[in-house]
């Protein structure tokens, strides 16, 4: 018999949606936003998400908690860092990112849509920005 998980449960009052498989529930918060974001077991944003967005990285900057599971994330600079609940996450902009491990990976973000990485003081990948 499967236990109950309530961190994948709805959040009462948010804005649901998914894309590219991600579910994505986000609840407004001031100027910016606080989202709950669960990658299932084997994503990886090159075949998921690319072809959605149009570039050949995540220009989105990421800064939260990883609660569940774990990512890795690969820079155009080949650089490459594993985040495993429960820790700190801060990802630039520009970077490849998939799940490993055989689980989902359940982070919760903070969020300034277009302003994310100069608002935490991360932009310093000249040239891209986060959407």
């Amino acid at each position: 018999m499967a236990t109950h998980d309530a961190l994948l449960d709805p959040v009462n009052g948010g804005e649901d949606r998914e894309v590219g498989g991600v579910q994505v529930n986000m609840t407004r918060a001031g100027k910016g936003r606080v989202r709950r974001v669960i990658y299932p077991a084997g994503f990886r944003w090159s075949t998921h998400m690319k072809s959605l967005v149009g570039t050949d990285l995540c220009k989105h900057a990421h800064v939260g908690f990883i609660v569940r599971g774990q990512i890795e994330i690969e820079y155009a600079d080949k650089r490459r860092t594993k985040f495993v609940a429960p820790q700190a996450v801060v990802i630039e902009p520009g970077h490849e990112g998939w799940v490993s491990g055989d689980g989902p990976a359940v982070m919760v973000e903070v969020d300034f849509e277009g302003d994310t990485a100069r608002v935490f003081g991360i932009a310093d990948t000249p040239g891209l920005a986060d959407d």
